[in-house]
């Protein structure tokens, strides 16, 4: 008996009515993009290593795939490397290209690339998969798509005003209720130092970003761990236990950081980014978290983080500022501010409050019933006229039995079926019944067009 087909662990396939679905919320994202002025791009799905390697740190390097080159791979390997095992070494002899990681780091090559063709700021947006040879486990997995926007080329804060304008305007539309969360990385930076551990600035904000996950005295444990003394981590405490408006979150930041000339460059921006999203209105709860830190080697300024206030889940969206995203393919100094949407997260979202809306899986309109040869012409001819219309209508192809067909239309979630038989012929109309009331009428071929065009 042959084997059953299977796909590889990590990868999902989709059915047409989650990809109904899944194209619902990409849409959605999609045009919000455009209404900010985005401009959509696309890279290859794989880039040359000498791009992707040694962007991610060691253990990005490790997630990812890389293909063996075409024809004989092995031609430039040597027995020693293969008998010593030099996994390092023969990568390099073996494959030239990988797939990417992130949409991130082909963007930065793509501005570099193209810089002289680029009118900046220049705002892209790009919606496409990434993978990576993690372990997969339940929300993670090797392929999965990421919904990328960026601002390049500006230095300009309304970039972050906008970027949160526009996430709110997403999950509204999407009618899902979202915190976002702000804070700045040179807040952290001078934070920091003033508490004299300047140096240690990694080892303490990769702490404080688990204080939601393991709580405060946990985290403190965990700054033990890394040599920080206890006085110094009880310097850090009321930071971390901060409450209050945002407005007094601020203030008192501004009051703890006015000796560090880097922290009130922080709060400055902190601040003219929170009061510029609030004096625009937003449906969203925006919330100042000294604690959020997202990928402190990467982030110079303004940080973001989207949590769903009705499902447990982690970080569905997130970005932030950075100031050198090109200076690793020699063109330094050229800012930029950038947020992703974890579409996958969203939709696992979605799922599980039931936001889509009715009908998102119907794809056809009217299902025309094939009776035979004559009333499958004239079936047809109205099937041209209702596409023409933009009306997505169909033809069962098969005379088959009428039970068989509309068995076919309510699998399908189609909400009309017109019937032509020799009667209708006959006397020129259409039967037209709706599948969820059971209501039927008769129609001239003109007047189904227009009514199903009314609703369409």
């Amino acid at each position: 008996m042959a084997q059953k087909p299977s796909i590889p662990k990590g990868t999902r396939d989709f059915s047409p009515n989650e990809m109904a679905r899944r194209n619902y919320i990409f849409d959605t994202i999609k045009s919000v993009f455009k209404l900010y002025g985005f401009r959509q791009i696309e890279t290859p799905a794989m880039e040359n290593l000498s791009t992707l390697m040694g962007k991610y740190g060691e253990e990005g390097d490790k997630l990812l795939f890389k293909i063996l080159n075409s024809g004989d791979f092995m031609k430039d390997v040597r027995d020693e490397d293969i008998a010593s095992r030099n996994l390092a070494r023969l990568t390099n002899e073996m494959c030239e290209k990988g797939l990417r990681y992130d949409l991130t780091v082909p963007f930065a090559r793509f501005v570099v690339q193209y810089r002289g063709q680029l009118q900046m700021p220049f705002k892209r947006y790009q919606i496409q998969p990434v993978w990576r040879a993690d372990r997969p486990q339940k929300g993670r997995y090797r392929e999965f798509y990421q919904c990328d926007a960026d601002v390049v080329g500006s230095d300009s804060l309304w970039n972050e005003i906008e970027l949160l304008s526009m996430i709110d305007m997403v999950f509204s539309r999407l009618k899902v209720r979202v915190a976002i969360k702000i804070n700045n990385r040179k807040i952290l930076s001078g934070i920091a130092e003033l508490i004299g551990a300047a140096d240690k600035i990694v080892d303490i904000t990769v702490a404080i970003d688990k204080i939601d996950k393991i709580g405060i005295e946990n985290v403190n444990a965990e700054l033990r761990e890394k040599g920080l003394p206890d006085e110094v981590i009880e310097r850090l405490r009321p930071l971390l236990e901060m409450s209050g408006s945002n407005a007094e979150k601020i203030q008192a930041l501004s009051t703890m950081l006015a000796g560090s000339e880097t922290g009130m460059k922080g709060v400055e921006e902190l601040r003219t980014v929170i009061e510029g999203f609030d004096a625009l209105g937003h449906n969203c709860i925006a919330d100042v978290d000294v604690s959020l830190a997202r990928g402190l080697n990467y982030y110079t300024g303004t940080i973001i983080e989207v949590k769903a206030l009705d499902v447990e889940i982690g970080s569905i969206t997130g970005g932030g500022r950075y100031d050198n995203l090109t200076g690793v393919f020699g063109m330094p100094g050229l800012s930029g501010v950038g947020i992703s949407f974890g579409a996958d997260r969203i939709y696992d979202v979605l799922n599980q409050l039931n936001l889509y809306p009715e009908g998102v899986s119907q794809s056809v309109k009217v299902l025309f019933v094939n009776f035979g040869e004559k009333e499958a012409a004239a079936a047809a001819r109205i099937v041209k006229s209702l596409r023409e219309e933009g009306v997505a209508a169909e033809l069962y192809p098969d005379a088959a039995k009428m039970k068989k067909q509309m068995a076919y239309a309510d699998s399908s979630s189609i909400p009309y079926v017109a019937i032509i038989g020799e009667s209708e012929l006959e006397a020129g109309v259409v039967n037209l019944k709706d599948m969820a009331s059971g209501e039927q009428s008769q129609l001239t071929p003109e007047k189904l067009v227009e009514k199903l065009s009314e609703i369409h």
